[in-house]
């Protein structure tokens, strides 16, 4: 039986779809209705459609028959294709975290995709003005072709496949090592889980190795926190830090130039971040006057309380003085901040005159009066240095005077993210307890060491050498860490140009260097500078003739640049 009562139904069409076409211009106007008249005919139980528009509209050929049996079905497809048709995605660049939007990382940036597509389009047999891309722009040791540490390779290699413990070809220090590890490891396994705040044994590792590094000031294992990285370690403090809202806003004071993990955490994060400016004339040396300035200025809008350090300087080079970091602990601890020391580059300083002092050391060595009230976070990782481990993300934060309901805090924090990496951890357990003198390793270990490092304070020397060679190029002695910051003078007919593409001036010049000759390098935008100077970041890890290569094509591209621009 048929029910013979009369169902409207009020769809909107697509006229595009349907061919509605209203009489009126005016758009707004009501959707036509779908009256579904329900009967007998002679074709059976039938469901006759037909269109009405209430403000007259026409609609083509408006009528179609469905059988009784098949019209809740039709109609019901109907609904559902036009319900997709309207379907909007629930994520969308309006509906995302607005602070997501916000982060940038030059490093990685439109330069770094571009230089992946050249690299592409070589090997596709597309012809350019160069052979290869040479990617200078980010401190990854390995891919430039940094060799790997035996000892540090042996150890992993059995800590992975502990059948090899067996092999009468790996020494047995790195044999012992290996069985330490393991056996600190659920189920002996380098796979397993570990604590949240990383395996106990290679924690006390880490807290021998930086009373050895600090002349016996103490430290205390539930101090140390093995992390992914260095930058796991800065963003997780960063957000034990921020709070408030408004002109309570935690404001995070950051060198500029500045490594942009810093910039892009506290975007992500919602942080004010407060610029302090390096002094380009004085070797990117940092001066007190300039903290003094950046802080009163920044108490206007939000409340600045931490500091951050990075040395040996990232990306500009330098390494701090002694006086220079009693110095700035003094100003934390009059100012009431926070300190982050950023100290991945321990091992790497260079310059005659130049040592690293760990924030930790001097700190104590100021006395009680010091070491008793300013807090302290500092980080360390096996990516940087001689060891140049990148992929394998081990690091590790130490934190001093931290409240210990906070750090209980940050151990539940820690423990979201069920632990770092084991295989990073076990990186670090090595790079904080090499092999000693005693041990059969060791002369090949100081060899290996020795080599990378003097290898890095050559090329540190030759990039500034060369890079001041250039008219309208300066370089500062790169003192330590891995990159030279060289300032370059524009001409103005390129900076204008620059502009009226929407790009900033180094900018403009790295793609257009990337373009021509095959160098990837970082505009110094992309770190931060002063208004109205320019630079480019690279690093001075490509072997030394591949390096000399680079510099004197950035050479060259320089002085054409300008030739065409003047």
């Amino acid at each position: 039986m048929v029910c013979t009562d009369t169902f409207i139904y009020s769809i909107h069409f697509r006229f595009h779809h349907y061919g509605y076409v209203p009489n009126s211009q005016d758009t707004k106007e009501p959707p036509p209705r779908v009256a579904l008249h329900a009967g007998e005919s002679s074709a059976g139980s039938s469901v006759q459609a037909s269109v009405v528009s209430e403000t007259g509209g026409s609609f083509f050929k408006n009528s179609w028959t469905f059988s009784a049996g098949r019209s809740r079905l039709a109609w019901g497809k109907m609904a559902e294709n036009e319900a997709l048709t309207q379907h909007r995605k629930v994520l969308t660049l309006d509906t995302m975290n607005a602070n997501v939007k916000k982060v940038e990382y030059a490093v990685r940036g439109p330069i770094v995709q571009r230089a992946v597509q050249l690299e592409k389009e070589l090997r596709e047999g597309v012809k350019k003005p160069f052979d290869e891309v040479i990617k200078a722009n980010i401190g990854d040791a390995h891919a430039m072709g940094q060799q790997p540490i035996t000892f540090f390779r042996q150890v992993l290699a059995l800590c992975s496949y502990p059948d090899l413990l067996d092999d009468n070809k790996f020494p047995d220090d790195a044999k012992d090592r290996a069985r330490r590890i393991l056996k600190a490891c659920g189920g002996s396994s380098i796979g397993s889980y570990s604590a949240s705040q990383g395996i106990d044994c290679i924690r006390h590792d880490v807290a021998r190795y930086i009373e050895r590094r600090d002349g016996g000031i103490s430290c205390d294992p539930d101090n140390i926190y093995l992390t992914t990285g260095a930058s796991d370690g800065i963003v997780t403090i960063l957000k034990l830090l921020t709070a408030g809202e408004g002109r309570t806003r935690t404001g995070v004071m950051i060198s500029i130039p500045q490594y942009p993990l810093y910039s892009a955490a506290l975007a992500e994060l919602g942080a004010v971040q407060i610029n302090y400016y390096l002094n380009e004339e004085k070797c990117w040396s940092l001066d007190i006057t300039e903290l003094q300035r950046s802080l009163q200025a920044a108490r206007e809008h939000c409340n600045p309380r931490v500091l951050c350090i990075i040395n040996p300087g990232n990306p500009t080079g330098q390494v701090q003085s002694r006086e220079c970091i009693e110095d700035v602990i003094r100003f934390a601890a009059k100012e009431h901040l926070f300190l982050m020391a950023d100290e991945v580059y321990q091992d790497n300083v260079y310059a005659e005159g130049c040592a690293f002092h760990s924030f930790k050391k001097v700190l104590f060595e100021l006395g009680p009066e010091f070491s008793n009230i300013v807090e302290l976070a500092s980080f360390h990782s096996t990516s940087k240095c001689y060891m140049g481990e990148c992929g394998l993300r081990g690091g590790y934060m130490e934190v001093i005077n931290m409240d210990p309901e906070v750090k209980a805090q940050l151990t539940k924090l820690v423990s979201v993210r069920l632990c770092p990496p084991v295989p990073g951890q076990a990186l670090m357990a090595l790079v904080t307890n090499p092999p000693q003198p005693e041990e059969p390793s060791h002369a090949q270990f100081i060899k290996e060491r020795t080599a990378t490092l003097n290898d890095l304070a050559q090329k540190a020397k030759l990039t500034e050498d060369i890079l001041n060679t250039v008219p309208g190029i300066r370089c500062n002695p790169v003192q330590g860490a891995m990159y030279s910051f060289p300032r370059i003078t524009l001409p103005e007919r390129a900076v204008k140009e620059a502009k009226e593409n929407g790009q900033e001036p180094d900018m403009f010049y790295c793609m257009k260097l990337l373009e021509e000759t095959g160098i990837c390098l970082v505009p110094g935008s992309g770190f931060g500078q002063k208004d109205g100077t320019y630079h480019f970041r690279m690093t001075i890890l490509p072997p030394a003739d591949k390096l000399k290569i680079l510099l004197h094509k950035v050479k060259e591209f320089h002085q054409r640049f300008i030739q065409q621009y003047s």
